[in-house]
């Protein structure tokens, strides 16, 4: 299969594009930049020149693939509306230049979308005040063209991909640690993350372009229910500083992000059994914490 792929030089795009042509797929990558354009090349796929607000880019790369697999998203958190309106422009640009042809698309979106404080499925209502309401608009977009003949699929990642050079929200929980030399969690620590490590959410794309069904949502969680403090005492041990429990007040400043303190304090386990049974699809690669102990997380340079 010939696949579109749009973010294929973020933090987990290289690996999908590794994983696609590692399985006898072609790839090309919408590139932003010469930059972009090269590291493309340098990992087998061809490059198309222009950004994710670029529709017609966009739309000349899904014309002309047997499958898209969008993981590119534009803006700053800190203009949601504007997040979104440019998600679901670009949705809709790809879904339309495939309506009709049967043809897979899988979009991005995170289990944050959820209602925080039970085990959410892939099968649950999405809550639209849970910390990542934005995407949902980019989800009903992209599982609307289910109906117009593509074979429509959502991907929802867990809020930690963790893997080498991760930049997410891990880096930020250790750079605050050794800035502050305390870890800390917020209240009792008890508040629950899913995590996946980046090959194996990789392999998860892979799958679902090959064979999800039209109009479903996949998981992509290899661990559903990673207690936050054991997240926190796990980084104290190996920056060698203490652990302690903050308010979720002074999580404001000790995270120096409001939106930080809100994320790390929330409770918001996933799970992926359904999607496991429905692709074949079995995690096999470190955990969140085994990461921590054998990665790059603590390199003198991160």
């Amino acid at each position: 299969m010939h696949v579109f792929v749009t973010g294929g030089t973020g933090q987990t795009g290289p690996a999908i594009i590794s994983e696609l042509i590692g399985s006898d797929h072609t790839v090309t990558g919408l590139a932003r930049s010469d930059a972009s354009a090269a590291r493309l090349a340098a990992l087998g796929a061809t490059p198309l020149r222009g950004s994710v607000d670029d529709l017609d880019a966009l739309q000349a790369g899904a014309s002309q693939a047997e499958g898209v697999v969008h993981m590119a998203i534009a803006g700053d958190f800190s203009d949601p509306q504007d997040i979104t309106q440019r998600e679901v422009a670009a949705i809709q640009a790809l879904g339309q230049a495939l309506v009709g042809s049967g043809k897979p698309l899988v979009t991005t979106s995170g289990t944050l979308v959820m209602r925080a404080g039970g085990i959410s499925t892939e099968h649950d209502e999405t809550d639209a005040q849970a910390i990542g309401a934005l995407r949902i608009p980019g989800e009903q977009a992209c599982l609307g063209f289910a109906e117009q003949g593509v074979r429509a699929v959502v991907l929802r990642l867990a809020p930690t991909v963790h893997g080498p050079r991760d930049h997410g929200f891990m880096p930020m929980l250790i750079a605050a640690a050794r800035a502050s030399g305390v870890s800390a969690y917020v209240g009792d620590g008890r508040n629950r993350w899913p995590a996946v490590h980046r090959q194996d959410a990789a392999n998860l794309y892979r799958l679902a372009l090959e064979k999800a069904p039209a109009g479903h949502t996949v998981h992509a969680i290899g661990e559903p229910d990673i207690a936050f403090r054991s997240i926190a005492e796990k980084i104290g041990e190996k920056l060698g500083v203490p652990v302690a429990s903050v308010t979720a007040q002074d999580a404001r400043g000790h995270f120096a992000n409001p939106f930080m303190a809100n994320i790390f304090g929330t409770d918001a386990p996933a799970s992926s059994a359904h999607t496991q049974q429905l692709l074949g699809w079995t995690p096999n690669h470190w955990t969140l914490l085994e990461d921590f102990e054998h990665g790059d997380y603590f390199d003198p340079h991160t």
